[in-house]
């Protein structure tokens, strides 16, 4: 539980790059429309991969948001996060000025960092035989190069680092920067996550991890086949509540919990009993009960093991079932950004408490009875949501969720 004095934490900034588009005001739609952003990869590669679908942003152009030298210093999924860091910032109306520049944290979360730079080396030096390398490897490759490009952008100069661990990352990065918030370590923050995953190299891991689907991933649907892999960035503006009330901010939402875990169990595979944990600690850390939450952003990958280990954590928290709360996983139509997952479902999370409207789990066609919920099949659908929580859980077995509440 929270102690004693703590602040309360508002969220007045949001920004999305994704499959579905570069902003919030593209993508919000595009999800209460059902839209599915899986569709098929630019280039199948040679011989082609096992898979031939993924959720690119093919609309994100670099171009269109950093002059050359800026796109010389930065890999792809640093150049996500600075945009969507962008919106969010933006839409928050915050200057990270004089004393606030030292109050402000930048905390975001990745699992790879910059894979083209590191394919681009390994090319040079394997295939052409050529040992020289591009000379901005090391800054284009960092993992923190993109919470180093938001500092550098906004001056802010408080706590700023990376966290990777795998698909937790994101979920991860916001939690400690709510916790920082909420301590009074600092009044705000920029915190999300980012990834890029397209690069051959990782496509060929991916393949021979033998999780991703042939076909577009169907979320706790009995006939699923894996994840679908996709890209982009979310970013949330944090902010102590009270400086956000004095200085006359619209307030998107609030973030009252955070929970996070280890199985200790596998590297891969994963066991009920660390997800069960992390929500009840989120819940517990919001001073939450389990009847509060009315509405679950489920981690919901499409794998076979995942969302029915998934299904049996809710379910061992939510043990009546006519107190489950609804579910779903918009991984069916942004795919799963993996390292990202977090900062893009965040916002995701925000926007259906804020509009008390529940994305849907597309291409959903059959019930599994391994899921026992109702997952808001295919069809976005309205309700008077309060609290939200968000779940993210890694290889490595790492736990980590998120709980919201509505702005009141």
């Amino acid at each position: 539980m929270p102690f004693e004095g703590a602040e309360r934490v508002a969220v007045t900034g949001l920004g999305l790059v994704c499959a579905l588009g570069n902003s919030v005001a593209e993508c919000w739609p595009k999800m209460i429309a059902g839209e599915c952003g899986i569709r098929a990869l630019s280039d199948g590669g040679n011989p082609p991969y096992k898979f031939q679908l993924g959720a690119q942003a093919l609309n994100f152009d670099p171009a269109q948001h950093f002059n050359d030298r800026d796109l010389i210093i930065l890999e792809r999924f640093a150049l996500m996060a600075a945009v969507a860091a962008r919106e969010a910032v933006s839409q928050s109306g915050l200057r990270f000025a004089e004393e606030l520049a030292e109050d402000s944290a930048v905390i975001t979360g990745t699992s790879v960092g910059g894979q083209f730079t590191e394919e681009e080396g390994y090319i040079r030096l394997y295939r052409e035989n050529n040992p020289r390398v591009a000379p901005l490897t090391i800054p284009r490759t960092m993992a923190n190069a993109g919470a180093s490009r938001i500092s550098y952008e906004f001056g802010i100069r408080g706590p700023t680092y990376t966290v990777a661990t795998a698909c937790a990352s994101s979920n991860h990065a916001i939690g400690q920067a709510f916790w920082m918030v909420r301590n009074g370590q600092v009044k705000a923050a920029i915190a999300g996550g980012s990834e890029a995953v397209f690069a051959e190299g990782l496509l060929r891991a991916w393949e021979a991890m033998r999780v991703v689907s042939p076909e577009v991933c169907r979320p706790f649907s009995s006939d699923r086949r894996g994840l679908s892999l996709g890209e982009g960035a979310g970013m949330l503006v944090l902010e102590n509540w009270q400086h956000a009330q004095d200085r006359g901010a619209a307030i998107l939402g609030e973030i009252v919990g955070f929970g996070m875990s280890s199985d200790a169990h596998h590297i891969t595979q994963p066991c009920v009993d660390g997800p069960v944990r992390a929500m009840q600690w989120a819940l517990r850390d919001g001073n939450l009960l389990p009847s509060d939450v009315h509405y679950i952003n489920a981690h919901g990958t499409g794998t076979l093991s995942n969302d029915s280990t998934e299904a049996n954590a809710i379910n061992m928290v939510w043990p009546q079932s006519g107190q489950v709360p609804l579910v779903s996983s918009t991984k069916s139509m942004h795919g799963h950004t993996l390292g990202a997952a977090g900062g893009v479902e965040a916002v995701i999370t925000l926007l259906a408490l804020r509009d008390g409207i529940i994305p849907p789990t597309v291409n959903f066609t059959k019930p599994d009875p391994a899921c026992k919920f109702d997952v808001v099949p295919n069809e976005a659908r309205k309700a008077d949501l309060r609290v939200a929580l968000s779940n993210t859980f890694a290889f490595g077995g790492l736990n980590a969720t998120l709980a919201f509440r509505r702005a009141e």
